[in-house]
């Protein structure tokens, strides 16, 4: 399967109807909030990389990219970055009173996410050193005792929510227990994880962002509580390899700790939460044995990566130009003034015409999509490991569970995505 990316008009899918595009100015008008879009936007992406593989977001204010040929080469550019222009404060107080949001900001400060080389190639060489691959390994055995155990205990008739009764807890119990805090802690570092991401979605509300403010301070002050004890008393864990971890003799400030400590929590937690139930929700929606696709290790890698190209659960990511950019001939020139280029990644690749089925096959170079400084996807960066192991013992707990009869989820296909509605499933007696 191959990305549309220049399909002739007369091939070009007319625009969803919640969705409305001047083709003379290249300007989209569609409401990212709404329903419509969020459970499918992939009928929007289908006719932004036919009709408009670069356009400009009104509700966003940025010029986006859709296609895989744009996406690709925004990352690999070196004009653009992550990092805000003069820095993450200097940026986020030239557009009024923070005053609010003072210990959110000194959290983001920090974050691997916020930041260019020289100090992002620190501070991602001092993370990896904690955070490698046999760490998920080592917890793997221990997702899925967990996930048995949670689909054991929901309840022998009615109705039970899957995200909050099973991909929830999972990822926070496993990311609760590699930081070397108590397990017992898991739900309220999801609360505080929640409070926080809401930040990122459009347009927040001046309450979002105070609750977002006193969980930062809080989520902090729990970090240091705990790294404090694990200067005295050095484990095995995440925490106390993070305290440990050198690089030329440099090591993690105490508010570095902190920002790697939070983004590994927020962004694992909500990932693997969300992919989970896509994963499950892609999978059963094709009918048939559900353990087929897991009746060997390799199969369920290969299975749970192909869920993340599929239906990936984050979409979209912002690149800052640094210099004078022209993205495309005669279609928009962005200054040294730092204005955002924004690219809507499409890694559900998809036919001109529209379709896209999962598929199980080597990787090519269109999966590659994450090259750059700041790569988000590929299994071998810091933090995907955990997204797809985590929501690999999920998903096949889940898979096992339905094709046994313990629940029955296909009955209630299909289900809506998740992080906008509830997952609810219909339950068997055992």
């Amino acid at each position: 399967m191959q990305v549309g990316l220049c399909a002739s008009m007369s091939n070009t899918p007319a625009p969803p109807e919640y969705l409305a595009y001047d083709s003379a100015t290249k300007r989209v008008r569609l409401d990212p909030h709404d329903p419509v879009f969020v459970q499918n936007p992939y009928d929007a992406y289908a006719f932004f990389n036919a009709a408009c593989p670069l356009f400009f977001w009104e509700e966003f204010g940025l010029w986006c990219h859709a296609s895989f040929d744009g996406v690709n080469r925004t990352f690999r550019d070196r004009r653009f970055g992550r990092e805000r222009p003069g820095g993450y404060m200097a940026h986020v107080t030239a557009a009024g009173d923070r005053s609010h949001l003072v210990d959110f900001d000194r959290a983001e400060t920090g974050s691997l996410l916020e930041v260019e080389p020289p100090t992002h190639t620190r501070l991602r060489t001092l993370v990896n050193r904690a955070f490698v691959s046999r760490q998920v390994e080592r917890l793997r055995p221990r997702a899925e005792a967990l996930a048995h155990r949670l689909i054991d205990g929901f309840e022998a008739d009615g109705q039970v929510d899957l995200i909050s009764a099973f991909a929830t807890p999972i990822p926070a119990t496993i990311i609760a227990e590699m930081m070397g805090v108590p397990a017992e802690t898991g739900p309220q570092l999801v609360a505080w994880s929640n409070d926080m991401v809401r930040m990122y979605i459009h347009n927040p509300t001046e309450a979002v962002a105070r609750q977002a403010n006193a969980s930062a301070k809080a989520f902090s002050e729990f970090i240091r509580h705990h790294a404090a004890l694990r200067r005295n008393d050095p484990g095995d864990d995440l925490l106390s390899v993070l305290l440990a971890a050198r690089e030329d003799g440099e090591k993690l400030s105490e508010d570095e700790l902190v920002s790697s400590a939070i983004l590994l929590l927020n962004a694992g937690h909500e990932a693997t939460v969300h992919q989970t139930g896509n994963a499950v929700r892609t999978i059963l929606r094709l009918g048939g044995d559900p353990r087929r696709f897991f009746d060997t290790a390799a199969n369920a890698a290969a299975t749970v990566e192909e869920c993340l190209r599929f239906d990936a659960p984050l979409h979209m990511f912002t690149r800052y130009a640094y210099e004078e950019v022209e993205l495309a001939p005669g279609v928009a020139r962005i200054g040294r003034t730092g204005r955002p280029a924004s690219r809507r990644g499409q890694h559900r690749r998809q036919r001109v015409r529209g379709t896209a089925r999962l598929q199980s096959r080597p990787s090519g170079p269109e999966d590659r999509l994450v090259r750059g400084r700041h790569p988000f996807l590929h299994r071998r960066t810091t933090g995907a490991a955990g997204v797809a192991g985590g929501a690999e013992s999920a998903v096949r707990a889940a898979a096992r569970a339905q094709a046994g009869g313990r629940i029955d989820l296909s009955r209630h296909l299909p289900f809506p995505r998740t992080g906008t509605a509830d997952l609810s499933v219909e339950l068997t007696a055992p």
